[in-house]
């Protein structure tokens, strides 16, 4: 059900293709945590929550999709009666620049009229990680891209020397991505901390792979 459900916002997120590169690396993980961890699978659970946290982020099209999906537009009108107008505070990164300050792009805003320019870009979410992706060309998103291909070959190299002797740091490494709040500066704050600690963690992990079954975790 974890997985399922998961996969089932990645095919409305981006498209099967893509549910499906997510769904094909928590499964090779449970196999190889069933086969030599004694059958549980924490370790498959949390590459099953974390790598979607990475796949999934908030960018442009998704943003527009989340606001032009019809659920937003209920809820405002369930919490409001009589005539109202909306307006649309937000930063995006390729109409301003930085301030030299704060390190934030300033909020800008907008009026109604701005929902059916998000319509028209949530329809652009095939253009996602190609050539014409022109808000993927911004630092940000280049670092969210990636953070995908290096959980992606973190995962790669747990599996390579996963054992019960190792299996509990794998989950904590796997896990990692959970320190990942916000957005922008403050994000990128939290991923330089995450990796921090992935770089001790994986040092000990390594310690384990290469002393062998007679090692502890950490040790």
């Amino acid at each position: 059900e974890l997985l399922e459900r998961r996969a089932a916002f990645l095919v409305g997120y981006q498209n099967a293709a893509y549910a499906s590169r997510y769904r094909g690396l928590v499964e090779r993980v449970a196999a190889a945590e069933r086969e030599r961890c004694g059958g549980t699978t924490p370790l498959a659970e949390a590459v099953a929550r974390y790598y979607f946290k990475l796949l999934a982020y908030k960018d442009e099209y998704e943003v527009a999709r989340l606001y032009t999906d019809g659920s937003f537009r209920r809820q405002v009108e369930a919490e409001f009666e009589g005539r109202f107008r909306l307006r649309w505070h937000t930063a995006p990164p390729l109409l301003n620049r930085r301030d030299p300050l704060t390190g934030r792009n300033p909020k800008l805003s907008f009026g109604p009229w701005i929902f059916w320019l998000l319509r028209i870009l949530a329809g652009l979410k095939f253009l996602r990680g190609t050539p014409l992706d022109l808000p993927g060309y911004t630092r940000h998103r280049r670092l969210e891209r990636q953070l995908i291909r290096d959980y992606e070959a973190r995962v790669e190299e747990l599996l390579e020397g996963l054992a019960p002797d190792t299996h509990a740091l794998a989950v904590e490494i796997a896990s990692l991505p959970e320190q990942i709040r916000g957005f922008e500066t403050v994000k990128e704050r939290h991923i330089e901390e995450m990796r921090g600690k992935e770089e001790a963690l994986l040092a000990a992990f390594r310690r384990g792979v290469a002393a062998g079954p007679e090692a502890t975790p950490g040790s």
